[in-house]
């Protein structure tokens, strides 16, 4: 049986998009958290827990565009066609962002650090937001003529289904962030962050219940793989399980395995997310018959396979620059005079 190029590609971007979802989930996460601390010390201790590892957690997301050009470019024309303003608006929050971290600490004045802590927290949580809105409107279904265009406008992807995904993104990230700032921390702030974890397990299982509900409800086409191959639901019930260990790990005070725990969830979110798509790329509504699958918006067999080797090459010197960093970057944050 020869070996269906499509779907390895299909499977190499999602590894490359749930790594981003992941590694950037937890630093957008604290980001959302960030006004929450109330000094100074606090809110720089959380920028700092982040400072080495932010930027190269964005490297992921890079990766799976350029990987998305080179397997599917239709689909990369279509989503960064149709998309443009909403990618526009995500880009200027993570430039924002950056800003933000980078110039917070460069001056004492209060007023100063004020308006770039607003800046990072705000600007975090509207890139969560528009991550988890982006897919929804995915996993929904945007109106797409028979070339594959998006019809339809940035107000018309604001529908009450992405946006609950967009809400549920949010609360996912704020949990995964408080998480890995507990795992990161000492003293006042590692225990108030900690007091905030089980809060934000709840909202995260609500919202996480309410978008099951709608899917099921009004997502049909991304439930019909789970039940044709009811083995499936094996992924969502490890994901329960998993989310369920993570107060656990925490009240035991074994940070690194919650976080552990944290990351296989967002895995297999993103491992259902995957399941329920297959093999569409990007459905089409109304239409079904218009939707960009891994078939028909692929590029050539030849294509593929220079890039599969490409990607062998490049995918571990990724993954090592990874652990190398948090590796070199481990233990807990200190502030000193190198620090943002």
């Amino acid at each position: 049986m020869s070996l269906d190029l499509n779907t390895v590609w299909f499977l190499l971007i999602g590894v490359l998009l749930s790594g981003y979802a992941i590694l950037d989930g937890f630093d957008l996460g604290v980001g959302a958290l960030h006004l929450f601390t109330k000094t100074d010390r606090d809110r720089r201790i959380m920028i700092n827990s982040i400072g080495p590892v932010w930027d190269g957690n964005e490297v992921w997301l890079v990766t799976g565009g350029g990987a998305l050009f080179a397997a599917f470019p239709d689909v990369y024309a279509t989503s960064f066609s149709g998309f443009y303003l909403a990618f526009m608006l995500l880009l200027f929050a993570l430039i924002f962002r950056a800003t933000a971290i980078e110039f917070r600490s460069k001056r004492p004045s209060d007023r100063w650090r004020r308006t770039w802590d607003v800046s990072f927290s705000v600007s975090s949580i509207v890139s969560s937001l528009l991550i988890g809105v982006a897919l929804g409107n995915v996993a929904q279904g945007i109106p797409l003529t028979a070339d594959g265009e998006y019809m339809g406008s940035l107000l018309g992807l604001l529908r009450p289904y992405p946006l609950v995904v967009g809400l549920t993104t949010v609360a996912l990230f704020a949990m995964h962030g408080a998480i890995y700032v507990v795992m990161k921390t000492e003293g006042d702030l590692q225990a108030g962050v900690r007091r905030w974890i089980p809060r934000l397990i709840a909202l995260f299982v609500v919202c996480y219940m309410i978008t099951t509900g709608l899917t099921l409800l009004f997502i049909p086409h991304m439930t019909t793989a789970l039940f044709d191959y009811p083995v499936l639901f094996v992924v969502p019930l490890l994901n329960v399980l998993v989310v369920a260990n993570i107060p656990r790990e925490v009240h035991h005070g074994r940070e690194f395995r919650a976080f552990l725990s944290s990351c296989v969830a967002m895995l297999l979110l993103m491992a259902l997310f995957g399941i329920g798509m297959y093999p569409d790329m990007i459905y089409s509504s109304p239409i079904a018959e218009h939707s960009l699958t891994i078939y028909n918006a692929a590029s050539s067999p030849k294509t593929h396979r220079i890039m599969l080797i490409i990607a062998l090459i490049g995918m571990p010197i990724v993954v090592a620059y990874t652990f190398s960093v948090y590796w070199i970057f481990r233990g807990k944050v200190k502030i000193d005079e190198h620090s943002y």
